[in-house]
């Protein structure tokens, strides 16, 4: 196995945030989301929007739940 290191971005690829498309698809509005998994609105908007600086494995773990979904529903690895 090759040693991997991290330099740049473009060598380690990024994380999708799947979130708004997955809502889109179920019907689902921020407001709704919000309620249901007791999240604020604010944090809902920053996931729809694929804006999530830091990830939080409760609020994830909350959407699964609502959204009745896997985590690779919601999020993706892709490289560069």
């Amino acid at each position: 196995m090759t040693e991997k290191t991290i330099l740049l971005i473009q060598e380690y690829g990024v994380i999708d945030v799947k979130l708004g498309k997955l809502m889109e698809e179920k019907g689902i509005r921020r407001g709704a989301l919000s309620r249901l998994t007791g999240v604020r609105f604010e944090v809902i908007d920053k996931w729809a929007k694929g804006k999530v600086e830091r990830m939080d494995l409760d609020v994830l773990a909350r959407l699964c739940y609502v959204l009745d979904c896997k985590v690779t529903d919601i999020l993706e690895y892709r490289e560069r």
